[in-house]
């Protein structure tokens, strides 16, 4: 499953972009892709337009990432219905931006 990232203009905010199944196997790529990055320094914009799965090792991953992200924001775009609906029952909106 490949993970991708791109930098805002001011290098501020990092976009990591899932494509296909975001489940345990995205795991190394996921964490490699904002440990590359201080911890706290980044805000982070997760965008998952091109998944079309996620499960609770997904969820996990996030919520390292919040972690990792400290006081700055993390959002998750574009999601599809189903994976709209795995964030709505696990209440993700409480804890992330959800757009």
């Amino acid at each position: 499953m490949p993970v991708t990232t791109t930098l805002s203009a001011d290098q501020k905010e990092k976009t990591i972009a899932i494509d296909g199944r975001f489940d345990f196997t995205a795991h190394q790529d996921f964490i490699k892709a904002y440990k590359s990055d201080p911890k706290g320094e980044k805000a982070y914009v997760v965008d998952l337009r091109n998944a079309d799965y996620m499960d609770s090792s997904a969820m996990g991953m996030l919520l390292q990432l919040r972690e990792y992200a400290a006081q700055h924001r993390v959002a998750l775009k574009n999601a599809n219905d189903t994976v709209m609906e795995v964030l709505r029952i696990a209440n993700f909106g409480k804890l992330f931006q959800v757009q």
